[in-house]
């Protein structure tokens, strides 16, 4: 299982990545499978270097804040629009409830409730994940924890190749992240907050916060931080978990290629 970082920038596009998207890959049946956790601002773009936009095999939605979910919108114009090969075969996206509707009104010209809340149905497969719901794509087994953020929000246990990618998508601490981080190869953490300067709880992890919760779990054999705005320093969020993380406290690199 091959993991790629498309985006993982925090909160919002940064200078040097864009926001929140991760490119899953395996080899099953004679082909690789391309599997797309989150669709941050930017992400669309920097996915184009890597597959053909055609070749996307099912997207992975962990919650409706923009930052993780806006370039569907983009994704939706290649779909329907594109001038020699559209319109393209519709792509499964795997969400919270309300990914359809929100997705439309998004895409509409107001952010009015009166838009079509089916007005993506044609280029998306829109599933609600429930938590503890497994499902598969592909080689791609992949099962939802809700985790705690101010929306509703899914961190996801991505099994392929007999290998195994948490990603916590954005939480605080929670016991939902125990059974999420269990035995992982690579654990994909958020730590967009920084110890004492953050004060405010229940939206996001610390670097501190992410080790701990990967040490309770048990049997997580590497910690990789992500979701870290531009506004921070990357190495001070490294020096927090590390404080606790008996082994090296990786930083995920836009564009960086991970082999688990």
């Amino acid at each position: 299982m091959k993991l790629t970082i498309i985006g993982c920038s925090g909160s919002f596009a940064g200078p040097t990545s864009p926001a929140s998207s991760y490119l899953v890959q395996a080899e099953h049946e004679g082909r690789t499978w391309n599997l797309v956790l989150d669709m941050g601002p930017g992400s669309l773009g920097v996915l184009q270097k890597y597959i053909e936009l055609d070749a996307i095999d099912a997207i992975v939605i962990s919650h409706l804040h923009p930052d993780h979910c806006l370039d569907l919108t983009g994704l939706f114009v290649v779909t329907k629009y594109h001038p020699t090969r559209g319109p393209l075969p519709s792509v499964p996206v795997y969400g919270p409830q309300d990914t359809g509707a929100r997705m439309a009104r998004a895409n509409g010209v107001t952010l009015s409730e009166a838009a079509d809340p089916h007005g993506m149905d044609s280029e998306f497969d829109f599933r609600t994940v429930r938590s503890g719901r497994t499902f598969t794509v592909g080689p791609f087994t992949i099962t939802p924890h809700r985790v705690n953020h101010p929306v509703e929000a899914f961190g996801f246990r991505v099994e392929g190749d007999g290998k195994l990618l948490t990603y916590t998508g954005d939480t605080d601490a929670t016991p939902a992240l125990l059974p999420l981080m269990a035995d992982a190869d690579l654990v994909l953490a958020d730590a967009a907050f920084c110890e004492v300067r953050d004060t405010v709880r229940d939206i996001h992890l610390t670097g501190k916060r992410a080790a701990e919760a990967a040490l309770a779990a048990g049997g997580v054999k590497r910690l990789m931080l992500t979701h870290i705005p531009s506004w921070n320093d990357p190495q001070e969020c490294r020096a927090q978990a590390a404080e606790l993380w008996p082994g090296e406290v990786e930083l995920a690199q836009p564009e960086g290629v991970y082999e688990l």
